[in-house]
């Protein structure tokens, strides 16, 4: 069994939508295969919430962002390789955001680790596709709009 790692990790992430269609990182590069992730990241001590997720935008995507709002916020036990394998705790929040109109999809300066390329993927393919964590995918693509809750417990 993996032991789980002490501390706790916040992670700031941005759901960036346009015309039916999201903003993703694709990843690949390693055992794990080819995968996809909302930009964002780990909250660094001494920033915000919001100061994290512009941060990690500018690094990730290239771009500012605007934050519009705080969608769920969720525990997730992320499953970590290395030997021996661990498991971290991390509080998942979710803003939805905006970029510029004139926005094209590229890396920024200090990509995600195995992060190959930034795209728009429909809102379709969601389901299809290998994007973690699972349960925040299918919400996105799916929106309940009789469950107004923002804290979503334990997500796989």
């Amino acid at each position: 069994m993996e032991s789980l790692e002490p501390t706790i990790r916040n992670a700031v992430r941005a759901l960036i939508i346009r015309d039916d269609k999201v903003l993703l990182l694709r990843k690949g590069g390693d055992e794990r295969g080819e995968r996809y992730a909302f930009p964002g990241g780990a909250q660094d001590p001494g920033e915000t919430l919001e100061q994290a997720l512009h941060r990690e935008c500018l690094e990730e995507i290239d771009t500012e962002t605007k934050i519009l709002d705080l969608i769920y916020v969720a525990d997730y036990y992320r499953r970590r390789p290395g030997s021996p394998p661990t498991v971290r705790h991390q509080i998942e929040f979710l803003f939805s955001c905006s970029v510029p109109d004139s926005y094209v999809p590229r890396n920024g300066s200090h990509p995600d680790g195995h992060q190959l390329e930034v795209i728009w993927a429909g809102l379709d393919v969601l389901g299809d596709i290998q994007l973690l964590p699972k349960s925040i995918a299918s919400r996105v693509a799916k929106p309940d709009k009789t469950d107004d809750r923002v804290y979503l417990g334990l997500i796989s």
